[in-house]
C-alpha cells in the first residue's frame, strides 16, 4: 500500500506541479499582489483541486472525460475564464494602476476555486493518479487515504509557489518588469484560453 500511495503522490506532484495556467496563475497573484494574496488565491486552487479528487474517487472524473458533453462544456468554461484572466492582465500591461495594488482575500480566493474547477487538467491530474498509483481494486481506505495525501500535495505546491514568488527581491522585479511580465501572462493565458476552446471537438 505504501508503494502505491508514494506512487499516486508522484504522479500527482508531476500533473499539478507542471507549468499550467494554475501555477502561472499563482506565481502571477503573489508577485502582483504579495504573501496574502498570493497564499488566498493558492488555498482557493488547492480547494478546487481537491473538489476535482472528490469527485474522481467516486468515478465522475472520468464519466467527465468520457462524456464529450461534459467535457466540452468544461472546456469552454475554462477557456472564457481563462481569457478573462488574460484580458485583466492585458489591461494592467497597458494601464498605469499599481503594481502591488491589493483586494480581499477572498477575491482571490475565489479566483482560485473557479480555474480550477474549470481547469480540465485538474481532472486529468487526478485520472494520472488512478492510472499510476491506485492498484486493481483499491479498498476504500486506500483511495480516501490518496485522495487526502494528494490534497494536502495541493495544497503545499500551492503554497510554495506563493511563498516563493512574494519574496521580496521577486516582487521588486515584478514592479520593475510589471509591464512586460503582465503582458507575457496575457498571452501565456490567451493562449491557453483560444487552445482549449479550439479543442472542444
Amino acid at each position: 500500500m505504501t508503494g502505491a500511495l508514494l506512487a499516486s503522490l508522484a504522479a500527482f506532484l508531476v500533473a499539478a506541479g507542471s507549468p499550467g495556467p494554475a501555477t502561472l496563475s499563482a506565481a502571477h497573484v503573489a508577485m502582483a499582489h504579495g504573501r496574502a494574496a498570493g497564499l488566498a488565491h493558492g488555498m482557493g486552487l488547492a480547494l478546487g483541486l481537491f473538489v476535482w479528487g472528490v469527485l474522481a474517487a467516486f468515478g465522475l472524473g472520468a464519466f467527465i472525460i468520457g462524456f464529450a458533453p461534459a467535457l466540452v462544456a468544461l472546456k469552454v468554461a475554462g477557456g472564457l475564464f481563462l481569457l478573462w484572466l488574460a484580458w485583466g492582465c492585458g489591461r494592467r500591461a497597458l494601464g498605469t494602476e499599481a503594481a502591488t495594488s491589493t483586494g480581499p482575500s477572498q477575491r482571490f480566493f475565489r479566483r482560485g476555486v473557479l480555474l480550477n474547477l474549470a481547469n480540465p487538467k485538474a481532472i486529468f491530474a487526478w485520472l494520472s493518479v488512478i492510472a499510476v498509483g491506485m492498484p486493481e481494486t483499491p479498498d476504500r481506505m486506500f483511495v480516501v487515504t490518496a485522495t487526502l495525501a494528494c490534497g494536502a500535495l495541493g495544497v503545499a505546491i500551492y503554497a510554495a509557489i506563493a511563498v516563493g514568488f512574494a519574496r521580496p527581491r521577486v516582487m521588486s522585479v515584478y514592479a520593475s518588469w510589471r509591464r512586460w511580465i503582465d503582458g507575457a501572462c496575457a498571452a501565456l493565458f490567451a493562449g491557453a484560453g483560444l487552445k482549449l476552446l479550439a479543442s472542444r471537438a
